[in-house]
C-alpha cells in the first residue's frame, strides 16, 4: 500500500512482439484482458486463455481464433512461451504457479498491450473518471476523420460491439489504468489526464502517492509529445502546471475561461448535450454529443483537443465524429422501459463517477417534468474503497430520491469485518434526511424490491463495477409482470 508494484516494473522496456511466442492469458474473459488478446490475435500471434466460467466474451474470442478453456489447469500452459495476467490474479493461481515454476515470461496485461503498440503513435488516456468514454470518443472521432486507429478500451464501443481493434493506421489509442501503476508503461506521444483524485488507496496508501504516480505518467510522455489535461480538476491542473514549468508541451481544456480549450453555453435536451468550444487558436465550433451531462462534454473536449492539437486532425471533422459517437457499454446505457419506468446502467464505482452520473440522471428527471423520481441501485465495489469513501458515496448518492444498496462486490478482496453497505446507507441518510434508503442483502431480491418501490415516470439507475449490471433486465422483467 505504498504505490510501488512489487510484481512488475512498469518503467522497464517491454519485449517486442516477435519475442512473445505463444501467449496464454489467465482470466482472458476480463474487459482489459480480452482487449489485449484481440489485438494480439489480429497481429497474428497464437493466443490461448482460460477463465473461470463460460461467457459471450470467451465465445467471441474463440471465434476470432483463440484457444480458450473454462477453468484453470496447468495443462493449459503446454507449448506456451508468455503468460499474461492482470493485478487481480493472485500468485496462488495454479496456472500462474506453474508458469513461475517453468520460468515462463510473465507479463502484466499493460506490458503485453505495450508490446503491440511499439510501431504506433501512442495515445494514453488516464484519470480517475471518464477515461473509457474519452478513449472511445477519441477513437470514433479519428475514424470519422478517415483514420483507422487501433484501440483498446475498458468497455465496448456500442457502435462497434468490441473493446479493442487493430487498425490500419499508425495511431493507437489506449485506456491507461492508474489503479496499479501500470499506466507508466506506455510512453505516449499524446497523454490525456481527465482528473487526478484520491482513488485506489488500497494500492497507493495516500493521495500524495497518487499525485506522484500521475507526475511520473506525465513525465513519460515523449519529448515531442503533448499532455492534455482538464483545467477544471484541481489535481489535473496542478499536474499540467508542473509539466509546463518543466518544459513540456501542455494544453488544458474545461469550462474555465483560463483553459486553452474552452467550453461555454452548454445546453441539454434529452440525452443530447451541446456546447460551444473555442480552440487554442481562437476558432469556435459547435460540440454536440448524444450523451447527457456536463462531464461528458468535458470528455468530448479532451478527445477534441487530443485529436486536433495532438494528432493534427481537422477540427470540423473531429466535431462531426464526436456527434456520431453512440456511447460505450455500461456508460449511461439505456437498458429499456416498462410500466412507465426507464432503466439505465452505468459502471460508475468511485465517488466522483457516481456523483457525475447521479447529477446527470437527476437533471434528466427534472427536465422531463413528469413528476418522476430518480431511483438509484448502487453496488459498492471493494471493501477498501467502501471503507475509505463511504462518506463520499453518501454525498454522491444524495441527489437520488430513492437509494437501494446492494452488498459490497468484493472482486479481488476478502471481506473486512465491520465494512458493509450500511456504511454508505448511513452516509446517504446523513446527507439527505428525506431520501428513501434501503439495503438489500440478497442479490436475487433486488429486482422485486425495486419494482415494488418505483412508479410511473421514475428513472432507475443501476450503478457499480460488479454484477449489478445484470439487475437492470431483471427489474424490467419484474415490472413487466405487474
Amino acid at each position: 500500500m505504498n504505490g510501488e508494484n512489487e510484481r512488475f516494473d512498469f518503467t522497464a522496456t517491454v519485449p517486442s512482439l516477435d519475442e512473445l511466442g505463444v501467449v496464454h492469458f489467465i482470466a482472458i474473459g476480463g474487459a482489459g484482458m480480452s482487449g489485449v488478446a484481440r489485438v494480439m490475435l489480429a497481429r497474428g500471434l497464437v493466443v490461448s486463455g482460460s477463465d473461470a466460467k463460460e461467457s459471450p466474451v470467451l465465445a467471441a474470442l474463440a471465434a476470432e481464433g483463440a484457444r480458450v478453456h473454462v477453468g484453470h489447469d496447468p495443462a493449459h500452459l503446454e507449448g506456451v512461451d508468455t503468460v499474461v495476467i492482470s493485478s487481480a490474479i493472485r500468485e496462488s493461481n495454479i496456472e500462474l504457479v506453474a508458469a513461475r515454476e517453468r520460468v515462463l515470461r510473465v507479463l502484466h496485461r499493460s506490458q503485453a498491450l505495450a508490446s503491440t503498440m511499439s510501431d504506433s503513435r501512442r495515445v494514453a488516456v488516464a484519470g480517475a473518471n471518464g477515461k473509457t468514454t474519452t478513449t472511445s470518443m477519441l477513437t470514433v472521432a479519428l475514424q470519422h476523420c478517415g483514420v483507422d486507429p487501433s484501440f483498446a478500451a475498458g468497455g465496448e464501443l456500442a457502435k462497434h460491439g468490441t473493446n479493442a481493434h487493430w487498425g490500419t493506421g499508425d495511431i493507437f489509442v489506449a485506456e491507461a489504468d492508474e489503479s496499479d501503476g501500470s499506466f507508466l508503461v506506455y510512453r505516449p506521444h499524446v497523454a490525456i489526464v481527465t482528473n487526478v483524485q484520491p482513488d485506489h488507496l488500497d494500492f497507493y496508501g495516500t493521495f500524495e502517492r497518487v499525485q506522484q504516480a500521475y507526475a511520473q505518467f506525465a513525465a513519460s510522455v515523449q519529448p515531442d509529445g503533448l499532455l492534455v489535461a482538464c483545467h477544471d480538476d484541481p489535481g489535473s491542473l496542478a499536474l499540467a502546471e508542473a509539466a509546463r514549468s518543466g518544459g513540456g508541451s501542455v494544453l488544458t481544456y474545461g469550462w474555465s475561461p483560463d483553459a486553452d480549450v474552452v467550453l461555454r453555453d452548454a445546453t441539454f435536451r434529452g440525452l443530447m448535450s451541446r456546447a460551444v468550444v473555442t480552440g487554442p487558436d481562437g476558432g469556435e465550433g459547435s460540440l454536440r454529443i448524444n450523451l447527457p451531462g456536463r462531464h461528458n462534454l468535458l470528455n468530448a473536449a479532451a478527445a477534441y483537443t487530443a485529436a486536433v492539437a495532438g494528432l493534427a486532425q481537422d477540427p470540423l471533422r473531429v466535431l462531426d465524429g464526436l456527434f456520431g459517437f453512440t456511447g460505450t457499454r455500461r456508460r449511461f446505457e439505456l437498458k429499456g422501459s416498462a410500466a412507465g419506468v426507464s432503466v439505465v446502467d452505468d459502471y460508475a464505482h468511485n465517488p466522483g463517477k457516481v456523483a457525475a452520473v447521479v447529477e446527470t440522471a437527476a437533471q434528466l428527471v427534472r427536465s422531463a417534468d413528469g413528476g418522476g423520481r430518480l431511483v438509484v441501485v448502487f453496488q459498492p465495489h471493494l471493501y477498501s474503497r467502501t471503507r475509505d469513501f463511504a462518506r463520499g458515496f453518501g454525498a454522491a448518492l444524495a441527489g437520488a430520491d430513492v437509494v437501494v444498496l446492494m452488498e459490497i462486490y468484493g472482486a479481488r478482496e476478502d471481506p473486512v469485518p465491520g465494512i458493509s453497505s450500511h456504511l454508505v446507507a448511513d452516509a446517504v441518510r446523513h446527507e439527505r434526511a428525506d431520501a428513501v434508503v434501503d439495503v438489500v442483502s440478497s442479490w436475487s431480491a433486488v429486482a422485486d424490491v425495486v419494482a415494488g418501490l418505483v412508479r410511473d415516470g421514475d428513472l432507475v439507475l443501476t450503478v457499480g463495477a460488479g454484477d449489478v449490471t445484470m439487475v437492470g433486465p431483471e427489474i424490467l422483467r419484474a415490472l413487466g409482470r405487474e
